[in-house]
């Protein structure tokens, strides 16, 4: 027997940015591998239910290939015996939608398509869940991850999975297509196993932010932009205070760039608080990132 994935879950792209993305929670263990699947600059899938995982990667080889998500999702279910029991929703990079709920999903199931995204639920406590979704989506501000996080909220707290809740995951992806598979997504975060896996999951997507916003500071600092690469890393410590990785990079990067005044201020605190990274700093003159300038050491330390 083929073990249902109760799910709910959403595909959409945002008309503003171009950008793709697929956000789910389940009761089922590691839900990431199985339901979202998004490729950039070609469309988002979500495939659940009594779960057929290559509706994911067949369907967007079909949107890869030219088709619309109409078209890739009703070829893909004319070749399906089992598509009475299959729940697939698409979105393409041109923002046209397909969604399917078969016949004998488990109660209750259903689907909303809107404007350039779909939200399809399984298995939930009542009738209540995906137009709570569909609501949550259409009036949420802010962009498309905090959006669809918005969403998920809105059907748990509408009565979620009958079960209860296990795992969460979200993808998101550039509009232009990627030359290599390893690029072009701007989130991939999963949450396997957890008593409260949304929650997890909004912190999971703030840590990412801050992370991204670190990399843009150091693209600033390697360009010679240093005013831009303060702005941006001040961006990620707002939203990471308490990650040292986050602080200690920063200081390395302004460091690099000679700005020891305002280096020292963020390291030497970073220092008391946990003497490794200190002892990691001399480790980074070998390998070209820092200059050897023992000055810059003895005053930190």
């Amino acid at each position: 027997m083929i073990r249902p994935v109760s799910t709910y879950s959403i595909v959409a792209r945002d008309p503003g940015t171009g950008e793709l993305g697929a956000a789910v929670q389940s009761h089922y263990f590691s839900v990431g591998p199985i339901v979202p699947w998004v490729e950039p600059g070609v469309g988002a899938v979500c495939t659940q239910s009594m779960v057929e995982i290559s509706y994911g990667p067949e369907g967007l080889e079909g949107m890869r290939e030219g088709q619309g998500a109409p078209e890739t999702l009703a070829r893909l279910l004319a070749a399906d015996s089992a598509s009475a029991v299959r729940q697939v929703a698409m979105v393409d990079s041109q923002g046209r939608v397909a969604v399917h709920t078969g016949a004998r999903c488990i109660a209750a199931a259903g689907h909303v398509a809107g404007e350039q995204f779909s939200v399809q639920a399984n298995m939930m406590d009542g009738p209540e869940v995906w137009p709570a979704m569909a609501r949550a989506f259409r009036e949420a501000p802010g962009d498309l991850a905090e959006r669809m996080l918005v969403a998920l909220e809105a059907a748990e707290g509408a009565g979620g999975d009958v079960r209860g809740r296990q795992s969460a995951a979200l993808v998101l992806a550039r509009p232009e297509r990627a030359t290599r598979p390893w690029e072009g997504r701007t989130m991939d975060l999963r949450v396997e196993d957890h008593p409260e896996p949304l929650q997890e999951l909004r912190r999971l997507v703030r840590l990412r932010r801050a992370y991204n916003f670190e990399d843009e500071g150091d693209g600033h600092v390697a360009a010679g932009r240093m005013n831009e690469a303060k702005v941006a890393y001040a961006r990620a410590a707002e939203l990471a205070s308490d990650v040292d990785e986050l602080v200690f990079w920063n200081g390395v990067a302004l460091l690099g760039a000679g700005e020891r005044d305002e280096a020292r201020g963020i390291l030497r605190p970073l220092f008391r608080r946990d003497a490794r990274w200190s002892r990691l700093l001399p480790r980074l003159v070998p390998a070209g990132i820092l200059p050897a300038d023992p000055e810059d050491f003895k005053d930190l330390m």
